[in-house]
């Protein structure tokens, strides 16, 4: 489907709220000036200035939350209070420790080793224009319910700003809340929905093994520590595959290996980096233990003692039905029932899901693809870019789902 054929609706479908080339053009340049300037999890101080001052431009009161960045912003709330339970959009606003390596590209990254990888510049713009979008129809009487906008810091920081920004009260008063994350597998244009869960849980794990090493000619008299260490990355993720229902989905991936200085000398000391990765709660939940009693069993065997971090990440972002479905009208009022396709389950790990844990919400995937285009640039990558059409296509799927929700 075309993109004009997309906006062809019927009339008794067109919802206000759209967005016009001029706000669009903008929106462009905004999501453009962020990508320029990446910030990492909890340093994104020219990100939230940036923000703010769109916003307050707007004539919009936003607040800097108390971590000193990211904030929030409500709209249609009067200083009474709000008269029924706010509709949230989030956005994370951070970016990833990786070089830029995009080449003929105009708006590259300019700060060394860091990137906007992740699209998290992308979240940001379609938040910023949806609320100036419901800025606009809450000043001509046209927006039924109070909205809160949220810009939240440090997705990318285990385990997630997501929790301090909660803690700090980001969800006092609301009763849904979405978001969307950018999809490069999928046409920009489009979305990709999926009830239940729709990304894993994710968590860091960190091994230290230590023995008394020695000479390379007499490995008995010693903890062979690299045997020991490659035994562990080996023998480790398929003892935990094994403990655990295997509908479960747990997973150990090493990032990291570490160990020793010269080929004739067996080490004192190994370490071993990666992470920890769940498709349901119930195996999220076992895993610290099934892991550790991995760990130390393998260690055991080769004589090396083991000493082990566990860092505890996000658990599944699991999608709420019924604001699923809300997501699903909201797309095909603006764009028709093409405009949607089904959603497989990512591994990837999303903060989001800490705010499913207290209000009903959902997450849906942005299409940031060129339609034709079927070589993407996948997310965590240093050339990925995104179709900006995916700008306009996520500001009305929110201000949609905003509108629909109050009908109801």
């Amino acid at each position: 489907m075309s993109r004009e054929s997309e906006a062809d609706l019927p009339e008794d479908a067109v919802l206000p709220g759209t967005l016009s080339e001029a706000l669009h053009a903008e929106l462009v340049a905004f999501r453009r000036d962020l990508h320029m300037h990446p910030e990492l999890g909890n340093q994104e101080f020219r990100t939230t200035e940036a923000i703010k001052a769109r916003l307050e431009q707007a004539g919009l009161a936003p607040r800097v939350l108390a971590l000193g960045t990211g904030l929030v912003c409500d709209i249609g709330v009067p200083e009474s209070g709000p008269s029924g339970p706010l509709f949230a959009l989030r956005a994370d606003i951070d970016a990833l420790p990786i070089p830029d390596t995009k080449s003929d590209c105009s708006y590259r990254s300019t700060v060394p080793d860091r990137a906007h990888a992740c699209g998290h510049d992308v979240h940001t713009t379609v938040v910023l224009g949806a609320g100036l979008v419901l800025a606009e129809l809450h000043r001509q009487g046209l927006l039924p319910r109070p909205v809160r906008l949220l810009f939240q810091p440090a997705e990318e920081v285990l385990p997630g700003g997501a929790a301090d920004a909660i803690e700090a009260g980001v969800l006092d008063g609301v009763g849904k809340i979405i978001a969307v994350h950018c999809d490069p597998r999928v046409d920009a244009g489009r979305i990709g929905l999926r009830q239940g869960a729709i990304t894993s849980a994710c968590d860091r794990l960190e091994v230290a093994l230590d023995g008394p090493g020695g000479h390379t000619a007499r490995p008995h008299l010693t903890t062979d520590l690299v045997t020991a260490a490659a035994r562990v990355a080996t023998d480790v993720p398929a003892l935990v595959a094994r403990r655990v229902d295997s509908r479960g989905g747990l997973a150990v991936t090493w990032g990291r290996i570490e160990s020793g200085h010269a080929p004739n000398v067996i080490p004192q000391h190994a370490e071993l980096s990666g992470t920890v990765r769940c498709l349901d709660l119930g195996a999220w939940r076992l895993a610290p233990d099934v892991v550790h009693a991995a760990v130390d069993e393998v260690a055991t065997m080769h004589r090396a003692k083991s000493e082990i971090t566990y860092v505890r990440g996000v658990p599944p972002v699991v999608n709420d039905p019924a604001v699923t479905e809300l997501l699903r009208d909201a797309m095909v009022t603006r764009r028709g029932a093409e405009a949607v396709e089904g959603t497989e389950q990512s591994l990837g790990g999303e903060d989001f899901s800490w705010y499913l844990e207290h209000v009903p919400g959902a997450m849906a995937r942005l299409g940031v693809r060129p339609p034709g285009e079927r070589q993407s640039r996948d997310l965590h990558q240093g050339d990925f870019d995104v179709d900006e059409y995916a700008i306009t296509v996520g500001v009305e799927l929110f201000t949609a789902a905003v509108l629909l929700d109050a009908a109801r």
